[in-house]
Formats: structure tokens, sequence, C-alpha cells
């Protein structure tokens, strides 16, 4: 574990430290739960747990400022858990292993966790920092944010006081967040019989790894392949392929990194699929030269008993190839930011068939809904089952609001330079939180961090003091 000591601000680095050290991948927060609970007692700061999990802790307020309006520090306990291949990490009980690279931060073959780790750790600098000046304050803490905002979904209104709130889930300096798209899923089932390989059959393992993937939201205007689209379009062509499995992506939110699929074929197309994945990855190389300049193709001979019925392997295939990934439209009115997507982001085989996975977002419903049916469609040109699940609202900027105009007027007169108001193509909890708490004012910002979501993830340390210094002049001002 590398030593933090030496970085500033200290304490802020330690508490990010102290929850690297604690597994707290979605669905498993009770011990970053247990260390928030342990944190206030130290401190006396009162605290709750609600139904779901989340957690709020209340500051007091510096003394002759009791009287300034309630603000809330909001994050989510909750990290994507992606590993390399090779790595054997186990994210149910190993630390994070924290690298120190130039100005960045970073983890040993895994997800760094600054998103949201970084927002926690700010927050419980700011709770003990004796030096800043502020009004009372809360910290919501929200559970499973990653794996469909369940926290945020179910936060009790009862328990939260503020009504201004100050969400430090971005990742990008200068920007302050004042909208966002919202989501729905695509799941689709396809089961299939096996059937006993003969003579003619020759069976081979492809394999796509070595892609930058990275978070569905944040990056998916950057073209980065999808591991699972590669391989389908490596096989569409085939007319006698079985497949005996397949199985790419880790999470809802990151673009599939890695991909491997065994299939079996007659002896006639052995050597079309031989010169088909020799062009196709000279194709690959040469297509994403620019943004994957690590792509990997392996192509192997292998055994296997027994695969899925021909009909369904190809139909399979071709729903895959044929369901919408990437961009679909830029927003009109926000200059640079995507409008509607698609992530195709896991395919996973077992005993009965096969499981897909494809997340939407939109800020747009309407176009959400819309790219969400195409994606249905394809699937149910093999016969799958479809179900849409998960749909979550956008945030819809409001700039109109008081908090918003404050905090733009504060960065500028603190650091000199114009904030960028804009939305962000990912989902945050801040439109949620505000249909859950009426008169709720919110806005988003935080440090710089690149390719969250995957294990090339990094957080800028020079960026986290600055915005984390920011932070504080701007709770010392607002009344």
């Amino acid at each position: 574990m590398t030593d933090l000591k030496n970085l500033e601000p200290s304490a802020l680095f330690n508490y990010f430290k102290d929850i690297s050290d604690i597994p707290r991948e979605s669905g498993n927060e009770e011990g970053v739960r247990k260390y928030l609970l342990d944190f206030a007692k130290k401190n006396n700061f009162e605290a709750k747990v609600d139904k779901i999990g989340n957690v709020i802790i209340y500051v007091p307020a510096t003394k002759g400022f009791e009287n300034r309006s309630t603000v809330a520090l909001q994050g989510h306990m909750d990290m994507v858990c992606v590993k390399t291949l090779e790595s054997k990490h186990n994210f149910d009980k190993d630390p994070i292993q924290l690298e120190i690279e130039g100005d960045f931060l970073k983890a040993k073959d895994t997800t760094l966790g600054g998103d949201n780790g970084i927002a926690i750790a700010m927050a419980l600098d700011v709770f003990t920092d004796t030096s800043v000046k502020h009004g009372p304050l809360e910290g919501i803490f929200t559970v499973s944010e990653e794996t469909g905002l369940t926290g945020a979904f179910n936060i009790e209104a009862e328990n939260i006081k503020s009504r201004k709130l100050i969400n430090l889930d971005s990742e990008e300096e200068g920007i302050i967040y004042i909208g966002c798209a919202g989501g729905i899923e695509t799941q689709a089932k396809l089961n299939s019989a096996k059937e006993t390989l003969n003579k003619n059959d020759n069976v081979f393992k492809l394999t796509v790894k070595d892609l930058l993937g990275g978070h569905s939201g944040a990056e998916i205007h950057m073209q980065r392949a999808n591991a699972i689209k590669l391989v389908a379009r490596t096989l569409i062509n085939l007319k006698t392929l079985k497949l005996v499995s397949i199985n790419g992506g880790t999470k809802r939110n990151v673009i599939p990194s890695s991909c491997e699929c065994i299939f079996a074929i007659d002896d006639c197309e052995v050597s079309t699929i031989k010169e088909n994945v020799e062009a196709l990855n000279r194709i690959y190389q040469d297509e994403y030269s620019i943004q994957e300049p690590l792509i990997t193709v392996l192509f192997e001979e292998t055994k296997a008993d027994s695969a899925f019925l021909l009909e369904d392997s190809i139909n399979f295939i071709r729903s895959i190839f044929l369901a919408p990934h990437g961009v679909s439209s830029m927003s009109m009115e926000l200059k640079g930011v995507v409008e509607t997507s698609s992530n195709l982001a896991i395919v996973k085989t077992n005993e009965e068939g096969f499981e897909a996975i494809s997340s939407h977002r939109s800020s747009i419903m309407s176009s959400r809904d819309n790219v969400a049916n195409k994606c249905a469609q394809a699937f149910l040109t093999s016969n799958a089952k479809v179900e849409q699940v998960g749909a979550y609202p956008s945030w819809k900027p409001d700039l109109s609001s008081k908090l918003t105009d404050f905090c733009a007027k504060a960065y500028k007169e603190y650091s000199k330079k114009e904030p960028v108001l804009t939305a962000i193509h990912a989902g945050l909890e801040c439109g949620i939180i505000n249909s859950r708490i009426p008169g709720m004012d919110s806005v988003s910002f935080g440090p710089d961090m690149f390719d969250v979501h995957s294990v090339k993830e990094r957080l800028s340390i020079s960026s986290t003091k600055r915005t984390s210094e920011f932070l504080k002049h701007l709770l010392s001002i607002i009344e």
C-alpha cells in the first residue's frame, strides 16, 4: 500500500485511504457504513441510518454561523469493482492497493474507487477542519448508486433538513453540473438446449481484451471499442456456428473491455474463420488505433463436448450484432453533451442459455425509451425474452436556480476562472433526491478524475486539493 502521508490535504487523503481499505462493492456497504457511524460517534456528531442503509451525518454550525441555512454534502458509499484479467484481487475482502504516479492517485490492477470515495473523504475533511467557518451541514451518503441509484430512490425526506445540496460525484474541475441524463436497462434471456458435438465440429476460443473500457456515461462519446460487439462482428457471417459459451463485460455502467467466446464450426468454415480473424484483427487495429492502442484479439483451438443449438447460436450473435451501442445523438441545447446513448454492457452464459444486459441514457425520456426499444427489438429477433427495468428520470437543468448562480459567482471570484455550467450524460443522484425532497436545490462538482469504472481510473491529486479548498471557501460564504 502506497503511503499517502505526504499528500495534501493530509486529512482528506487519510480519510480516502481509510475508505480504500474497506470493501465496498455495490450491495456490500456495511463496512463503510460502520466506518461513517464510528466517525460520527468519535466526533460527537448525530447520525442516522435509514431503512435502505443510507447514512446521514449532522454537523453543527461553527459558533456565530448558526442562523445560516443547512447545506448537504452528498456522495455514494459504493464503488464499481473492475480488475484486470490477471489480477487476484478479491473485492470482498482485499483493500484497494493505492499507487502514486506523478500527480495521479491510482490503484494496482483494479478500479480506484475515487468514484465516489473522494466525495466521502472531502466531506469528512470539511466536517473535522476547525479552520472552516460554516453553517449547519449534513452528510448524505447513499448506497448502491452504481447499480440502480437505490439509495437515492429510497431516501427518507423526514431525515433531511437541508434544502441546498452539493453533490460531489463529478469528475471535471471547473465544471458545475446542473443536470444529468435519465436511464433504463434492457435485459434479454434466450434459453437453448445443448447437443453433443460431432467429429466435423472444430472448437475455437476467440478473445478480445485489453480495451480501455470506462464509464458508460462519462466516456461513451470517446468511441472506445466494445469487446462484446467486436466478438459478434467477427462471428456474424458464420453459417455453422454453435456457441459453447460467450461471456463479456462486468458491470451495467462499464463499457466492456474484454469478451471471450468458445464456439464450434463445421470443417467447411475453418479456413473462413481463420481468414476473418486475421483480416479483422488488422481492421480493428486500424479503426481503433487512437482510442484503443492496446487492443488484443486472440484466436486459438480448444476443446468442448457439447454446444448450444445452431439456430439459437446464430440468432443470439445476430442480436448482439444488431443491438445499439454508443452515442445515438448529441444535445442540440448543450454543446458537446451527449443526449442519447446505449451501452451493451454484459453477455453471459449459463446452463439454460444466454443473457444480455444493455443500459440506455438520455436527457429526453422519449429518446431514452426509443433507443431501449431498438435494443429490445434486436433481441426479439432471436426469440429472447426481453424485459426493461430500472427506469430513472433525468435531472433537468434549472438556470433560475439560486444555488447554481451563487456557486458560479463564487467559483469565478475564488479561482479567477469562469466555470462551465452544463449537464452530464452520466446519471447523478441530484434529480432523484430533488424529486424526493420538495424544495431541494442541487449542484454537482468534483476534482479531475479519468477513466473511472476501469482499471485505468486515476484521480488528480492537485485538482483534489484545489476542489477541496474551493468547497471550504464556498461553505464559509454561503448564506
